[in-house]
């Protein structure tokens, strides 16, 4: 390719990519023919074979890796309009992804179908080259591009309220809501790729408790940056989403904004570009549990670290103040001032605005669609005890997955259906490492779903198969007549 046509770009460089896409899918669709017995639902109606909740990049790559198994009866739900799945358009507070451009994932190997050849197509090959880190935008907008590309069926706008056994057929129901009206799917599998708070809740620190809460918020909830204007905003947490939150209000106009880290030193260190090689990625799940909670403890106990261009965003500002060792042990609010007031080693923090960028708290009962099972998922606790010096009541709390990515039960045989809800988001980092709400670990994390579920759909159907293959008769080869 010369360098002329290797810098083409625009809407028919990118019809052409998506040309032979479609032709180069094709080319590998082996084996094509379809091989799942269809059910019917207790409405009548054909039940799904799959349904995904959550039509962020986990959810969209897991329906390509099923679509290309042939599992078509699929469907995608989201609860967000288009274009708003996931948090790159909504409480994601950075300005680029955070992992190197060269990253794949969404793709699953499929070199045209990899971000780098979609910007290329649309900006040109000398703009990639020259690119350093991808906007967060353009992410979400590869994203909807491959899904597209791709035919992956989402409907937007669904909210998942609650999943059931469906009776002794073996389907789950999905009680849905979309437009103010409510609906039941029917599913032989659901898979939730519900990303951060998947199995459970953004967390505040209870010391923040009873904070009015227009003032005090999580990270990820929304918040209109434009009233920190001249005022004093804190930000608990020393993670890349604390520098992101930080740095918003900043760039917004705020007085000052401290940055409360409890330790004595930022944590620098990212393990996760660490493990982001093919042998921890694919086979940390083969593990024994001793080996799984050793790796993940020391990994989550690290918590994640920032890039540089994530500190500078803040640093640069003369407003901006790190306090490290500076844990919040207490707070209230000083109605004579209208301001809240943090108690910490360092001393009493008169502010105006808190933001807790402190992580998820898994909570089972704190999701509403597992309200039929969430006190019977099986946790790291109920199955693992881990050295004294190895503990963590936090990581314990994470649910203990099965091979295929299933909820397991506390107690067997209370709640069997579950062996049918797959989770393929933040909650499976314990027992996969990086999964589904990972972009670095879709190219690997995708396949082991993928095998899992097709894998439990050919069993359960195993009988029918036996009955197919007894009742094949297509010969391959005409035997002429033999003349004597």
């Amino acid at each position: 390719m010369t360098d002329s046509a290797s810098n083409e770009h625009g809407p028919a460089a990118l019809a052409a990519l998506e040309a032979r896409l479609k032709r180069e899918l094709a080319f590998i669709a082996h084996p094509s023919q379809p091989w799942l017995t269809p059910r019917t639902g207790p409405d009548g109606q054909p039940a799904l074979d799959v349904l995904i909740v959550g039509g962020g990049q986990g959810g969209c790559a897991a329906a390509f890796g099923l679509l290309r198994s042939k599992v078509d009866n699929l469907l995608v739900i989201d609860a967000a309009p288009a274009g708003q799945e996931g948090p790159w358009n909504t409480y994601a507070r950075m300005h680029t992804l955070r992992n190197p451009k060269e990253f794949t994932g969404p793709d699953l190997d499929i070199p045209g179908l990899t971000c780098q050849s979609w910007y290329s197509a649309r900006f040109g090959a000398a703009a990639w080259e020259a690119l350093d880190m991808l906007p967060k935008e353009l992410w979400c907008e590869y994203l909807l591009w491959v899904r597209r590309v791709v035919g992956v069926p989402v409907q937007n706008d669904t909210r998942l309220l609650r999943i059931a056994p469906a009776g002794p057929d073996g389907l789950l129901a999905a009680e849905v809501e979309s437009g103010g009206r409510r609906r039941t799917l029917y599913a032989r599998k659901i898979v939730l790729a519900t990303g951060q708070e998947g199995v459970g809740r953004w967390s505040i620190p209870r010391a923040l408790a009873g904070m009015p809460a227009d003032r005090c918020v999580n990270s990820a909830e929304p918040f209109d940056f434009g009233r920190v204007a001249g005022k004093v905003v804190t930000v608990i947490g020393a993670g890349a989403s604390a520098f992101d939150n930080a740095a918003a209000a900043l760039e917004a106009g705020a007085a000052e904004v401290h940055l409360l880290c409890r330790r004595l030193a930022p944590q620098v260190v990212q393990p996760y570009r660490w493990l982001t090689f093919r042998g921890f990625m694919r086979h940390l799940s083969d593990l024994d549990d001793r080996w799984r909670w050793r790796f993940m403890q020391y990994i989550l106990g690290m918590r994640e670290g920032f890039p540089q261009g994530t500190y500078d965003r803040c640093a640069r500002h003369a407003a901006f103040h790190l306090r490290t060792g500076a844990g919040v042990q207490a707070s209230q609010w000083d109605a004579a001032s209208g301001r809240i007031v943090l108690e910490t080693p360092q001393g009493a923090l008169h502010t105006d605005f808190v933001i807790a960028a402190t992580g998820i708290e898994v909570d089972f009962h704190a999701r509403p669609e597992l309200a039929a099972c969430a006190g019977n998922i099986a946790t790291w606790g109920d199955r693992y005890t881990p050295p004294d010096d190895e503990r963590n009541p936090r990581l314990a709390a994470f649910p203990y997955l099965a091979d295929d990515h299933a909820f397991t039960e506390r107690e067997p045989g209370l709640t069997p259906w579950l062996r049918d809800v797959h989770l393929f988001a933040i909650g499976a980092t314990m027992s996969f490492g990086a999964s589904g709400s990972s972009i670095n670990a879709l190219t690997t994390a995708i396949p082991k779903l993928v095998h899992g579920i097709t894998r439990g759909l050919f069993r359960d159907d195993v009988e029918a198969h036996w009955q197919s293959l007894l009742r094949y008769d297509v010969p391959q080869a005409v035997i002429a007549p033999q003349h004597s």
